[in-house]
């Protein structure tokens, strides 16, 4: 067991990034609490349904006018499907994709294993290695971005799962997202509008920063832009005034959260994808954007700004007071690592280890603190592509994600030790295969769990 003064190392040592140092839990707006003695916010947390609802079939256009809005303006919902309730994807086809990966990577260390270890008379046949995870065709995600209907939708989604080819990113994000409209023709004058509308809330709000009633917003801001990464992207002072003025005009628009710190990690995968549209470097982290254009980069900050709002509108509660959304859904991780895993889970419980203590940071930065940049970006193809994604979905990838380590966790035998390794996981060489096996994983759990609550009860 754990001894008392083992555990308050993990309150009292620094939040430096210097490896092998315990840290506090980032991003947490008020200080994290037991939810076993507030359990009444627990329970009075409305309990998130786990069961999807099928999307009502529509067979006429009249059906699907009532039944549809724009993701901003009422009246132009004839052309926004993307902006329904993102229960098209196809059960099968990701059900086929999850079992793919694991098939293919186990065929994979079979192969591996027969290489390493030939028989005496015979020598294994080179064998050629299928991609574990295609990206979507270039052609077919490019072709059905750019269709001038609506139908499409579902097979955007269905492509994009998988993950996306780069050149086309950009435009499927904000297709995903729904912050443009499906239809081609009526993309031009919605960037306009909605890029022309940021701009009014800066020349509005922007000058106020100083103010006494929002200056500490605006410099806890100012603190935590240069903590977060690529450092060389975020550090060079275009790059630094556009992040604060994301943060600060989300912050003045949004009082029922204001800003936590987690929200600024959230701005760097659209900025640096919607950025790439217009950078020829491989490797964006060390980008020059002041080589772009100020128009170019005035585009991509509102887009971005747009795009992270819509992310932001389906997970708010993480970021309120006291920040219900994430207690929960550590509580709910918990209960389900305790029925996938439930060696794991008494191991974890047995050296007094508590899930918040590393689980509040996957949920409050959406893992991008545990995984490059690069793993981002492709997993938020997929979380874009799945219904609830960056809520219900990702609770499933955590669970994945912890019991991607179990070896680990279970010959670690000392409460520091756990907690270290929980807190500074190593997956700096991780690429898209990584994830690719994670996600499908993710969906194999949420295909076994998600339409059967009780199975989250002990």
């Amino acid at each position: 067991m754990a001894s008392d003064g083992a555990r308050k190392q993990f309150w009292k040592r620094s939040n430096s990034k210097v490896p092998g140092s315990i840290q506090h839990v980032y991003g947490a707006q008020h200080p994290p609490f037991d939810p076993l003695l507030h359990g009444t916010l627990l329970k009075a947390t409305p309990k998130v349904p786990t069961t999807p609802v099928k999307a009502k079939r529509v067979s006429t256009f009249q059906e699907f006018e009532s039944n549809t809005s724009d993701a901003w303006d009422a009246g132009e919902d004839d052309d926004e499907l993307l902006a329904m309730a993102a229960e098209s994807l196809n059960t099968e086809v990701v059900m086929e994709t999850a079992n793919r990966v694991l098939r293919n990577h186990s065929q994979r260390q079979e192969r591996h294993k027969l290489q390493e270890a030939p028989g005496p008379e015979q020598k294994p046949k080179p064998l050629a290695e299928p991609p574990l995870v295609p990206s979507g065709d270039l052609r077919l995600v490019k072709s059905v971005s750019e269709s001038h209907t609506s139908c499409p939708a579902e097979e955007l989604r269905k492509l994009s799962w998988s993950g996306i080819p780069k050149p086309v990113r950009p435009i499927t994000w904000k297709l995903l997202s729904g912050y443009l409209p499906a239809n081609v023709d009526r993309r031009p004058a919605t960037l306009q509008r909605k890029q022309k509308e940021y701009f009014a809330f800066i020349e509005h709000y922007y000058d106020s920063r100083n103010d006494e009633a929002h200056q500490d917003t605006y410099r806890q801001i100012h603190i935590d832009i240069p903590r977060m990464s690529p450092e060389a992207l975020i550090l060079q002072p275009k790059v630094t005034e556009i992040f604060e003025r994301i943060l600060f005009i989300w912050a003045i628009r949004h009082p029922a959260s204001g800003y936590v710190q987690g929200i600024n990690d959230l701005v760097t995968p659209f900025f640096v994808v919607f950025i790439c549209e217009y950078i020829e470097q491989e490797d964006v982290d060390a980008a020059d954007v002041s080589r772009v254009p100020a128009d170019v980069l005035r585009n991509v900050e509102a887009d971005t700004y747009w795009c992270m709002s819509k992310l932001l509108d389906g997970i708010q509660d993480n970021y309120t007071f006291a920040q219900p959304g994430i207690q929960m859904k550590v509580k709910m991780l918990e209960e389900l690592v305790s029925r996938i895993d439930e060696q794991v889970h008494r191991h974890l419980e047995q050296h007094e280890v508590r899930y918040l203590q590393f689980a509040f940071r996957w949920m409050n930065n959406l893992l991008m603190r545990e995984v490059p940049l690069r793993c981002t970006v492709r997993l938020w193809d997929t979380y874009q592509s799945e219904p609830e994604g960056f809520s219900r979905f990702h609770l499933y990838v955590c669970a994945a994600f912890l019991v991607r380590w179990r070896k680990e966790i279970l010959e670690e035998r000392d409460f520091q030790e756990l907690l270290l390794f929980l807190q500074n996981l190593p997956t700096a060489q991780w690429g898209d295969e990584d994830i690719s096996l994670l996600l499908a994983e993710a969906y194999r759990l949420k295909f076994a769990f998600a339409d059967a609550p009780n199975h989250y009860k002990k």
